[in-house]
């Protein structure tokens, strides 16, 4: 059911670029109407928020990712293609429309990624990340058309990502970046740092090299890319009594000895928890046929979300760092295990504290990323056995 206070649109955008946001604004709270209409057949409230979201000129600029401008209005209008429905065709010729846009957009990125590298310069995060980055522009390419070869040359750009490179006669890894996380220069981050979350960091890309690899899409040095990022989780892998787990970011690019889980884990969220990271292994290891690789990610996942003091750090319910993108995460997770595995007799015990969560305290925000709508679209979809009809949740790169 849709809460109130999504029913209607403003009538203006509650702050600048709000329309073509979708991690906070009109975008993703269309994928919240485009579920219900595919579930339901109820679709009267799903073109108000189309118009809200197209109410201005659709921005394309350089720096635009899959949350933001075109490609997040091109995401969007994917999923709000209801069969049936009489606006169907009209978003599919403006959605046509939008691809010749996506497509100069994503040749400009690749082109100053490749200038990048040629100076033998470190990338900042929002050059390849999900979020802002080449990795959601490649996710939109395999989530609209598989078949699309600019999208073999996203893959290929990011297997090159994964050679490493050398400063002040260091070898780093090739996504290492010079930046805080914040992607800017800080006196606390004087030797950059590894961002490891999928949502910013090189999760994001190991997930989109492996949906891509099991869709059959794979380019030269695909496979070897895979394995040099799963090697550099188990370099970083911490172990604790429950299970492994991986810190958010590292400032040392080589460890100096098998790290111990003395510590509580970071928050095990989507965006750069556990969750996240797990999730983009079992993708990798199903892709790989290893069987063990995946194994061990879906014991990870199942470890931190069991663990009480572990749940305790998931103060929000939102999909971004809450509750839903943990619940949703391992949903998505679980139908990929063999029947009644941990991982999957855990998923209904998650989602009844979600639906809790949701009640007594719903977000205050209004957003996918962030706010209500992304977490009433988890509640409902895991209410199920099957995929999201929209396929809304392709765009948090974890969906099979």
């Amino acid at each position: 059911m849709i809460p109130d206070s999504l029913t209607v649109p403003p009538s203006r955008d509650r702050f600048p670029q709000w329309s073509q946001r979708l991690s906070d604004g009109a975008s993703g709270i269309v994928l919240l109407h485009a579920e219900h209409a595919h579930t339901t057949g109820e679709a009267e409230r799903l073109h108000p928020w189309v118009q809200a979201m197209m109410r201005w000129s659709v921005a394309a600029h350089r720096k635009t990712g899959l949350y933001q401008g075109a490609p997040a209005v091109a995401f969007a209008l994917r999923a709000a293609m209801v069969p049936g429905q009489p606006s169907r065709d009209a978003y599919g010729s403006t959605l046509a429309a939008l691809d010749t846009t996506i497509t100069d957009l994503v040749r400009v990125r690749l082109s100053h990624a490749r200038a990048r590298q040629s100076r033998g310069r470190l990338p900042l995060l929002r050059e390849f990340d999900l979020i802002d980055g080449l990795t959601g522009l490649g996710a939109h390419l395999l989530h609209r058309d598989p078949t699309d070869p600019l999208l073999t040359e996203v893959l290929t750009y990011l297997v090159t990502l994964t050679q490493p490179v050398t400063v002040d006669g260091a070898a780093l890894p090739g996504w290492w970046t010079s930046t805080a996380p914040t992607g800017q220069p800080s006196p606390q981050w004087t030797r950059g740092h590894g961002n490891l979350g999928i949502a910013h960091g090189i999760a994001g890309p190991l997930a989109l090299l492996a949906l891509a690899h099991r869709h059959g899409i794979t380019v030269d040095g695909h496979t070897e890319a895979l394995d040099t990022i799963l090697d550099f989780y188990d370099d970083h892998r911490v172990e604790h009594a429950r299970g492994p787990s991986w810190p958010a970011t590292i400032t040392d690019p080589v460890p100096a000895a098998p790290l111990a889980g003395d510590a509580l884990p970071d928050r095990p969220s989507w965006c750069y928890g556990t969750p996240g990271i797990a999730r983009a292994h079992q993708l990798a290891g199903l892709a790989l046929g290893d069987r063990a690789r995946a194994a061990a990610a879906e014991h990870a996942l199942a470890a931190c979300l069991s663990a009480p003091d572990q749940l305790a750090l998931l103060a929000e319910s939102t999909l971004c760092h809450g509750l839903a993108g943990a619940v949703l995460t391992a949903w998505r997770a679980a139908a990929d295990t063999e029947p009644g595995s941990p991982l999957a007799e855990l998923v209904p015990h998650l989602r009844a504290r979600l639906v809790d969560a949701l009640a007594d305290n719903p977000p205050a925000g209004l957003g996918f990323l962030e706010g209500l709508a992304g977490v009433v679209l988890a509640v409902d979809t895991t209410a199920g056995t099957e995929p999201s009809a929209s396929r809304w949740d392709h765009c948090l790169l974890i969906a099979g």
